[in-house]
């Protein structure tokens, strides 16, 4: 199969996308889905040492796996994402020596917030990896084959392998020219897909759907949101689909509630709503100490998200409350619910304090960049 060339540029006054080719691609609808990819190491040279590695597409994990399956001495994981800890947790199981490497407190804090980032930590210890937090890489190092590392605290490590888990980059750059609210955060667009120009208008021909697109919620007070998770990429798909060939009262919003899962270090981790947008936490089933329990997270006074570590069969029962905007500490609903939890603060981190991106952003109502408001003629 023939690919296209890349996309280089939009016009949406002509409504053509302009191709590395030269040629142009006229539309009616637009639908931007160009996704995302890996954050790269920052230092070019040590990036392209042999060994060093990015994983986001399934090229790049089959270069990883094999590389693994060699049995390298030690595994560096810089990142201490999801991405980064689901990494570290398949070098333990084949038995590899692994250092982590976390700029942040704690493994998945950024995503899940102090109290579960916590178990977090003490569960990848006890599964012998060697994580670092509060530390960063400052440089990799060798002559054409990467050798080692070394951390800010002074400390250095052998390494012949590591995996650069630093985020994701939005594929927005041949965005830049073509008037669109389009930026680092991704394609700004209302709840129905439709992408705003860069002055807040939305478009009725331009429509963002996937990891790209950066959307209000009504539960979350209209925050916008970044989701990077195949379950959204579905979803709201579908309602970009229906509202491209649907006129204005037919069209339908992307309301799904946010979902992701993930399994590491021999645990089943899945999450509903939005973690980050609260301000406390409570364990309402289960124990930290079991690693078996419902967190279940608050915002204001109402419940907004929930995390099951190993117990996942409540997580409906939750994501109902999530969705009526439920009093929070949640009253007593789900079989074996702990009858008084005891709420804490959820300690989610400034996202500038960690090395990794989290799985859902919140990215506010800034802009990407300043604008000079040029007022039109009249």
């Amino acid at each position: 199969m023939k690919c296209a060339p890349e996309a280089t540029g939009l016009d949406p006054i002509g409504k053509r996308v302009l191709l590395a080719d030269g040629e142009e691609v006229p539309f009616d609808r637009l639908l931007i889905a160009t996704g995302t990819r890996a954050r790269p190491w920052p230092n070019p040279a040590e990036a392209a040492l042999d060994g060093v590695f990015t994983l986001r597409t399934s090229d790049e994990a089959r270069r990883l796996a094999e590389r693994l399956d060699a049995g390298p001495r030690r595994v560096l994981v810089i990142g201490a994402g999801f991405t980064g800890s689901e990494i570290a947790s398949a070098c333990r199981e084949r038995g590899l020596a692994v250092t982590v490497a976390e700029r942040g407190p704690a493994p998945l804090v950024g995503a899940l917030g102090g109290t579960l980032g916590a178990l977090a930590a003490k569960l990848q210890r006890a599964h012998g990896v060697d994580l670092r937090c509060g530390v960063t890489v400052t440089a990799l190092e060798g002559d054409g084959r990467l050798t080692g590392a070394q951390f800010s605290d002074g400390t250095h490590i052998d390494a012949d392998v590591a995996v650069v888990a630093l985020g994701a980059i939005r594929n927005t750059e041949w965005l830049a020219e073509s008037g669109l609210a389009a930026g680092p955060r991704g394609v700004t667009c209302d709840a129905g897909c439709r992408a705003f120009d860069m002055y807040g208008i939305v478009t009725d021909d331009v429509f963002a759907a996937g990891d790209i697109a950066r959307f209000p919620h009504p539960l979350f007070e209209y925050q916008l949101l970044s989701l990077e998770h195949w379950g959204n990429a579905v979803a709201q798909a579908e309602v970009a689909a229906h509202n491209m060939v649907n006129p204005g009262p037919r069209r339908l919003p992307h309301l799904t509630v946010p979902a992701f899962w993930s399994s590491q270090f021999g645990l089943n981790i899945k999450s509903v709503g939005v973690p980050t947008f609260s301000d406390q936490v409570v364990i309402a089933q289960g124990s930290l100490k079991d690693a078996r329990l419902v967190a279940v997270y608050g915002y204001r006074g109402r419940v907004t998200a929930a995390v099951s570590v190993n117990q996942a069969r409540s997580l409906e029962y939750y994501q109902r409350l999530i969705e009526t905007a439920a009093p929070f500490p949640p009253a007593p609903g789900a079989a074996d619910q702990i009858e008084s939890p005891v709420p804490v603060p959820s300690d989610v981190p400034d996202p500038k304090l960690l090395s990794h991106g989290p799985t859902v952003a919140l990215t506010g109502h800034l802009p990407d960049r300043r604008l000079t408001v040029v007022q039109p003629a009249r």
